[in-house]
């Protein structure tokens, strides 16, 4: 990844820790990685990670957290 992209860390992220989740924009992709392992990235769309956090906040995922 070029050192050019903009990473923003998430504010619900564990402060100044390494259990950060970090965003960024790149033409029509979001990246996202966590910021103790920064060289695996996931790339979507803005449209795919809208449906992944409305369907999170609506707890379609809950199931998986107990």
């Amino acid at each position: 990844m070029s050192a050019s992209i903009q990473w923003r860390k998430s504010s619900f992220s564990g402060g100044d820790g390494p259990e950060c989740v970090e965003l960024a924009r790149r033409a029509d992709t979001t990246l996202i990685r966590e910021s103790d392992d920064p060289h695996v990235v996931v790339s979507t769309t803005p449209m795919r990670l809208a449906a992944f956090i409305t369907a999170v906040k609506a707890g379609d995922f809950d199931h998986l957290t107990r």
